[in-house]
């Protein structure tokens, strides 16, 4: 049985392990995984998840895993941006996972909080190139681009909904 629930505090290194393993994948990067991670790692490109409880739960957001006979196999965040608007963050789900609405349901639980909350307008940043199936996810759940100013066109996009 498939379950979502909030991140334990034992899981931030799964969490972050999963989240290297997925980009991996779709970022099509020929190092191997362990070489990736450590690059990743030196790089701070997951620095919010070493302290999960600061950088979420204490900023208005939340944590969520998604769990699959005891096998974490997505996360998905949500934290305050600005006043009425919180960023979606750490949307990840193992690839033998895609395409069974899964991510659809971490995204309709990550929603239903921003919504309690009382935030206005969700954001996320993804990248256009390697993350074409995401960015048509978000757009399927009525997301739509926000020009980023002084942005080039390799860079990431940013995308806004209205809650």
């Amino acid at each position: 049985m498939i379950i979502i629930r909030r991140i334990e505090p034992d899981e931030w290194i799964i969490a972050k392990q999963l989240i290297y393993r997925v980009a991996h994948i779709i970022f099509n990067d020929a190092r191997p995984l362990e070489d990736s991670m450590a690059y990743g790692e030196s790089n701070g490109w997951l620095k919010d998840m070493n302290d999960i409880q600061q950088a979420y739960f204490n900023n208005d957001g939340i944590f969520l895993v998604m769990i699959d006979e005891n096998q974490l196999i997505c996360t998905g965040a949500i934290r305050k941006f600005e006043d009425k608007i919180c960023e979606l963050k750490r949307l990840w789900l193992l690839p033998d996972y895609h395409g069974k609405g899964l991510g659809y349901r971490m995204m309709q639980e990550l929603l239903l909080f921003a919504r309690e909350k009382g935030y206005e307008r969700i954001r996320l940043e993804t990248d256009p190139v390697y993350q074409k199936r995401a960015v048509e996810f978000y757009k399927r759940l009525g997301f739509y681009e926000v020009q980023i100013p002084n942005a080039t066109e390799d860079e990431d996009i940013l995308l806004e909904m209205s809650l």
